[in-house]
């Protein structure tokens, strides 16, 4: 068993042990993945404040996140395609996550599907929501989620056309994988992974086939999303999707100001500082210089939490202690998954935890309603100044 440190030392492993397609599918970015970087490389600009003499004994990094007790200010983000990842990935990461105290996200795009998650935990996770055109499909699918118990909708907002991410493209990815020659090639070197799925529960996208007309395989549910989702979705449509969940809503994806605002008008509960990971719009701000503006223009009239780039528990500080409620790591988790299943998202979420709490003491806080900008060097022009 390799010494693991941090989340960059669970990435190689991963690398190892899954199939390029998927690997490439969570470690890539749309277009010149500028925005993917930047998303990591702009927490680099933000230094901490150290402090001495400072009682650190005594430390605890529980919090809430939209009223939900959770150990740190971390919820594992829905990431598309996870049980591709390693065999029952969205089961595995929800048990991982449920029994570290932290929130987990399915995605609409998962493999496992609400039901399978459901049954396999005992506490309520969260879902989101891609909004599609088939708003009957929509409708049955939010009230699965209810069915479930599911106790959050996080809506995503930036995905009502596709970014296109080359190596996508050029892997032919699939759920499950295509046989061609090259994958086929890449498959033999991946006999760890391979062994797990041939028992998995499933192997293809659980909250759709057998829930959408005409879709019986992989061939025709790649015809079917690329065509599928809505690019008409408006504030009205999100306040009546709201409307129809009935509970606590996140909306994910916003980057600028002027949205924030329009989400409180709609009542969102949290809103999530978010660029989906650089896999959109490239070339987008970071969600960490993007953080502060959002939180100038809405104060504490709704709960911001920040997703993409976090890969470290310093990270994790940062976003909080500059105003954020909460954070959400994808890629840190799916690092881990991949590399040594449900152990793995422990590992990752074991990681992050120990470093936040000790960086934090460090910086001579005990507790996370402590943190604040005081803690922080942030440059003076960290958001950047532009022309009107």
């Amino acid at each position: 068993m390799p010494v693991i440190t941090n989340i960059e030392d669970l990435k190689r492993i991963y690398q190892r042990r899954v199939p390029r397609m998927f690997y490439d599918y969570a470690e890539s970015g749309s277009w010149t993945e500028q925005t993917f970087r930047e998303n990591t490389s702009d927490f680099d600009d933000i230094y901490l404040r150290q402090r001495v003499a400072v009682d650190m004994s005594g430390r605890s990094t529980a919090t809430k996140m939209i009223g939900q007790d959770v150990s740190m200010p971390v919820a594992l983000a829905p990431v598309g395609l996870t049980g591709m990842q390693h065999a029952d990935g969205e089961i595995k990461a929800a048990r991982a996550a449920e029994a570290f105290g932290v929130p987990f996200t399915l995605s609409t795009m998962s493999i496992n599907s609400i039901e399978e998650v459901a049954e396999a935990t005992t506490k309520p996770f969260w879902f989101q929501l891609y909004t599609m055109r088939d708003t009957d499909y929509v409708s049955r699918l939010i009230q699965r989620a209810k069915d479930a118990k599911c106790s959050a909708l996080v809506i995503t907002l930036d995905l009502q056309i596709l970014g296109q991410r080359h190596k996508d493209l050029k892997n032919g990815l699939s759920a499950p994988p295509k046989l061609t020659p090259s994958t086929i090639a890449n498959l033999m070197t991946k006999w760890r992974w391979g062994i797990g799925m041939l028992g998995a529960k499933r192997r293809n996208f659980g909250n759709i086939v057998g829930h959408v007309d005409g879709i019986s395989d992989s061939a025709d549910l790649g015809a079917w999303t690329a065509e599928s989702f809505d690019p008409t979705l408006d504030w009205n449509k999100v306040a009546k999707i709201k409307e129809d969940w009935g509970g606590p809503v996140i909306l994910k994806g916003i980057l600028d100001a002027e949205d924030a605002k329009m989400a409180l008008q709609v009542g969102a509960d949290a809103i999530i500082v978010s660029n989906h990971g650089g896999r959109q719009l490239d070339g987008a701000m970071s969600s960490i210089r993007a953080l502060p503006s959002i939180l100038d223009a809405v104060g504490d009239q709704v709960e911001v939490h920040l997703d993409s780039g976090i890969r470290s528990g310093q990270d994790v500080l940062k976003a909080v202690a500059m105003g954020a409620k909460g954070t959400y790591i994808g890629r840190s988790f799916v690092y881990g998954l991949g590399a040594m299943g449900q152990a793995g998202v422990t590992k990752s979420l074991e990681i992050i935890h120990k470093e936040m709490d000790v960086s934090m003491a460090l910086c001579g806080r005990r507790y996370i309603e402590e943190l604040d900008r005081d803690i922080l060097l942030i440059p003076e022009n960290f958001e950047g100044r532009w022309q009107a």
